[in-house]
């Protein structure tokens, strides 16, 4: 693989460090209007930020819904749920956290099995990244929330 960055790349990317802090704020009033919205919505767990934490990195925004559920299988019909109900929205989504050791080559070469690490599993079962950039508005995160909470009232 060449793992080289061509010249236009390196161009957008010297441009874009030059509004960094630009970018970085507009990412963090985007992850605020998120928590303000979803921390209204019974089901939804919203990321933790630890006390310590002063400035996040936030690249992805990631909730989980259905964790309260007993089985397995209800958590993940609960977070498959509210993603068609996304996917019908026309908004994007994508599980987030699958379990590495659950791929094949793991499963392969060191026999892991589900089970084997059953926090990371449940993660994996209950995790959704939502969609998350600098741009999104207000009424977009109010959408993305009505949907989610709407699907959560179906279940």
């Amino acid at each position: 693989y060449n793992y080289r960055m061509d010249e236009m790349s390196a161009a957008l990317g010297v441009v874009q460090m030059q509004r960094i802090d630009e970018i970085i704020e507009k990412r963090a009033a985007v992850a605020e209007m998120y928590r303000e919205r979803l921390g209204e919505i019974d089901g939804v767990q919203l990321p933790h930020i630890a006390q310590e934490v002063t400035r996040m990195s936030w690249f992805v925004y990631v909730i989980r819904v259905g964790w309260d559920e007993k089985t397995p299988e209800m958590q993940s019909k609960v977070r498959n749920h509210v993603m068609a109900r996304l996917g019908e929205a026309q908004i994007g989504c994508r599980p987030y956290f699958t379990p590495i050791h659950l791929q094949p080559f793991y499963r392969e070469m060191f026999g892991y099995k589900e089970g084997d690490f059953p926090v990371t599993e449940e993660l994996g079962r209950t995790s959704i990244a939502i969609p998350f950039y600098n741009n999104l508005t207000e009424d977009e995160i109010d959408y993305v929330a009505r949907v989610i909470e709407k699907a959560l009232g179906e279940r």
